[in-house]
């Protein structure tokens, strides 16, 4: 659902930017007033396998589209709505300046559409409330599968307001969101599974690692030590990243297929100064553009992108997480 620049006009992208820029403000603050030494950690983990399943499009049977997780409800459920927030951002930020997937001019609004509605809404409106009086195998498959399909519902229905405010007239509102609309709701069941299936194991290895759950659950001893958990998700993460990767579906994803759908095209064009400029600096950031090597068409190109962004999130949100956590302490002294 990562939207390109030809989507949004200049202002609805100043306001999603300014829009995104306040949540990780906010975000960034909680964070460093957090005293949770394992967060960070998992946060360069988590980062990592988000990065690499997103590379990972499954066919949606019967429509000719393809899907792949957005890893909001994910990433909170794991390291609540802040910390899961500025992960997934920091995904998104490599996405788009290494890999030329999303635009720059719309990266504010992916990141809006993407990692705010699964980390803020699916968190604290969804996940936190169902873990509230005890977690369970059941909640987690409940709570993974709801929160995946609404927040992806709202992500949706926003890219079709963001492009009515831009004045697309090419996707005209009504046509359009009766196309994005459903194929997303698909693509939120199979995330929700997936979801489930990873915090489920989680959930038997390492209970307390699963945030707004009952305490009680939380001093429930793990059937697998806390870094052999790390290990285990980082191993799978390099699997994935560097073989399963190479697997993906060839079909558009869902955002492309309404496109194509509504004007019998994936590719849509925007002319201005902006764009342009917006165009060439994508250019100059992308070193591997579309997760592939420059004047090369080997499938190895897929295995080194996975491989090398897996790596740069993990770095990015671990780095940023022990800065935002030393400039505190400095404030404090």
């Amino acid at each position: 659902m990562h939207m390109a620049d030809a989507l949004v006009a200049p202002t609805v992208a100043g306001v999603m930017y300014s829009c995104s820029a306040l949540a990780t403000g906010y975000s960034i603050k909680k964070v460093r007033m957090e005293n949770e030494t394992k967060k960070i950690p998992i946060m360069g983990v988590m980062g990592a396998f988000i990065f690499a399943a997103q590379m990972i499009n499954f066919t949606i049977p019967g429509t000719g589209s393809s899907g792949h997780i957005c890893g909001g409800i994910l990433l909170s459920a794991l390291l609540g709505p802040f910390a899961g927030f500025l992960t997934l951002g920091g995904v998104l930020l490599i996405q788009c300046l290494m890999f030329a997937d999303g635009g720059i001019l719309a990266l504010g609004s992916n990141i809006w559409n993407i990692a705010f509605y699964g980390c803020f809404i699916g968190a604290m409106l969804i996940w936190k409330p169902i873990m509230r009086k005890g977690a369970s195998k059941k909640k987690i498959i409940i709570a993974s599968i709801t929160g995946c399909v609404l927040t992806l519902q709202m992500g949706a229905f926003s890219v079709v307001i963001e492009t009515l405010l831009s004045g697309i007239t090419e996707l005209p509102f009504s046509t359009f969101v009766a196309v994005i609309q459903p194929i997303h709701l698909a693509i939120g069941l199979i995330e929700g599974l997936i979801t489930a299936a990873v915090l489920c194991f989680i959930y038997e290895a390492r209970p307390e690692l699963l945030w707004g759950i009952d305490e009680d659950v939380k001093k429930t001893a793990g059937l697998i030590p806390f870094k052999k958990v790390l290990l285990i998700i980082s191993l799978f993460t390099l699997l994935v990243a560097g073989g399963i990767s190479l697997m993906a579906s060839e079909y558009p994803d869902g955002l492309e297929w309404s496109i194509e759908k509504v004007t019998g095209s994936t590719d849509m064009e925007a002319n201005g100064e902006i764009y342009d400029n917006m165009q060439k600096l994508q250019e100059a950031t992308a070193i591997l553009p579309d997760y592939s090597l420059k004047n090369s068409d080997s499938s190895i190109g897929t295995s080194i992108s996975g491989v090398i962004g897996g790596l740069v999130v993990s770095v990015l949100c671990i780095g940023g997480c022990y800065t935002f956590k030393f400039f505190r302490r400095q404030i404090i002294k």
